[in-house]
């Protein structure tokens, strides 16, 4: 029988408004994830060189076995929280909290980085903008003041502008992929520029790392999965679109920078991966790349910059919203004060978390523009290292759930799976959950070896995070390393049942031998 009383800790007492549809669950992924390609291209093609195909080719393979994972937990366990929700759940509440303090700080970071691009962007049309660096950084900051006050009105506001742009911008760089390869793309010259120009081991480890920023932000689909409608039903199909998407995209704008010819910069020939890569285009490098794609250049050259603008901007918005929602969930699992899940009673929004964690957000600004022509480097680091620390811990408790709550019903379950009994437990392992826990921990080290300012900006915001948990967990009288007693049965139950998600309800009451 169900208790008819919640276990300490178990039940949420807040809870999120669902309003978010089939489109808007895609819109929230890709307006974080699509976006990423702004950001990144840039970056990744100045580290990796001749090879920068081969590092988004390795990072888009482990971003599909993250995408896969994330589906199945997301559609099993449709609740806000994310990466922190399901590591909590199987590992429990220590490493729950590294999980979500680590994707916090990618959330957070995804604020700052992606305002900072949205006026890089914007600065090619409005090129006053680069010429002043102080009402440059002013205009990041405002970037993000607005982004924090519509998440404040509520999630219906900010969805809309990510369906919009989001529809929008599929179709332009779908338009831009085509031209470029039919007009432009060159198989020889991509041939001899991964010959002549092949990195060093050190780039190429570094460019894989920074190229897994093109693939975070699936997360959003699981975050929002609380707000969702029907999410077992609507997280897979959104999810593997999403990932199928991004793959192309990544793939595709990496191999058409290495094929085009050399471009003419500073007096001399350079390769167009060189002229997109250094300091003065990293930021907008989508919008400088398409004004040498023949005919459609100018027509490109006129939008593009805004549209690009526009779209890594509700990327930042993105960020705000999974941010305040992992400290919404943080905060009912008792990993952070209470008033992090506090809502407010008309618009159901966690306002204190959204107005804590873009604070953040704004002290990293600050921290990164204080860095100089290292300002970009400074905030991916960060980015990265959260990411891979986040999916790691992801995988294993993909991988722990799968025996621990092997009666939990899944919708959606990653391919290749092998039955087995560990301690007593029997359950499935997939081989691609493996394969993918290998490849995210491979860029984990990768990060460690090639980010100076990674492997120790990111370890202290880690130790910072578990001195505050540590902190809080005596002043409250719970246990630093252990767990708070939850009936997670009961909290399935509600879940399923808030959800709407009836047919999943009953089979895990059967599975349960719960009496109705």
């Amino acid at each position: 029988m169900v208790p008819s009383t919640p276990a300490r800790g178990s039940v949420p007492e807040e809870s999120l408004r669902r309003a978010v549809s089939v489109w808007g669950s895609y819109a929230w992924g890709y307006a974080d994830v699509g976006a990423d390609i702004y950001v990144a291209l840039g970056l990744v093609v100045g580290a990796a060189m001749g090879a920068a195909n081969v590092a988004f080719a390795f990072a888009g393979l482990v971003y599909v076995c993250i995408g896969l994972a994330y589906t199945e937990l997301a559609a099993a366990y449709p609740v806000a929280g994310g990466g922190q929700f399901f590591v909590t759940r199987a590992l429990g509440d220590f490493l729950g909290f590294v999980a979500g303090w680590a994707v916090l700080l990618d959330f957070t970071i995804d604020i700052s980085l992606f305002a900072w691009f949205t006026i890089g962007y914007l600065s090619v049309t409005v090129p006053w903008l680069s010429q002043h660096h102080v009402w440059y950084f002013a205009a990041v900051l405002g970037v993000t003041a607005f982004l924090t006050t519509i998440n404040v009105i509520g999630v219906r506001h900010s969805s809309r502008i990510n369906e919009i742009v989001s529809g929008i911008d599929v179709v332009n760089e779908t338009l831009i992929l085509v031209a470029g390869f039919v007009l432009a793309w060159h198989p020889e010259i991509l041939e001899r520029t991964m010959r002549v120009h092949w990195p060093s081991t050190d780039n190429l480890l570094l460019g894989i790392s920074l190229a897994i920023i093109s693939f975070v932000g699936l997360e959003s689909i699981s975050q929002a999965a609380e707000e969702t409608y029907r999410p077992s039903t609507v997280l897979p199909r959104t999810s593997l679109a999403l990932i199928l998407t991004i793959l192309i995209f990544a793939i595709g704008y990496s191999n058409l920078v290495l094929g085009l010819p050399d471009v003419l910069s500073g007096g001399s020939s350079v390769p167009m991966y060189q002229f997109l890569g250094n300091s003065a285009n990293n930021d907008k490098a989508v919008a400088v790349l398409v004004g040498f794609i023949p005919y459609l250049g100018a027509l490109f050259k006129l939008y593009v910059p805004l549209l690009g603008a526009f779209l890594v901007m509700i990327s930042s918005n993105s960020g705000v919203f999974g941010a305040s929602r992992i400290a919404y969930a943080m905060g009912n699992s008792g990993l952070l004060p209470s008033a992090f899940k506090r809502t407010n009673p008309k618009t159901k929004t966690p306002v204190v978390s959204i107005i804590v964690f873009s604070s953040v957000a704004v002290v990293e600004l600050f921290a990164a523009y204080f860095q100089g022509d290292q300002a970009l480097n400074f905030l991916a680091d960060l980015y990265a290292f959260g990411a891979a620390l986040s999916y790691t811990l992801v995988f294993v408790a993909l991988i722990t759930l799968r025996f621990k709550d092997a009666k939990a019903p899944r919708p959606f379950r990653m391919p290749l799976n092998v039955p087995l009994k560990i301690g007593g437990l029997q359950g499935t392992v997939s081989i691609v959950s493996l394969l993918g826990l290998m490849g995210i921990g491979a860029i984990l080290v990768f990060i460690i070896i090639t980010h100076p300012i990674g492997r120790i900006a990111g370890p202290l915001w880690l130790a910072s995070g578990l001195i505050g948990y540590a902190i809080y967990r005596r002043r409250k009288n719970r246990p630093v390393f252990g767990s708070l007693k939850r009936d997670w049965v009961r909290h399935h139950v509600e879940t399923l049942t808030n959800a709407g998600e009836l047919e999943m309800l009953d089979e895990y009451k059967a599975a349960e031998k719960i009496s109705t």
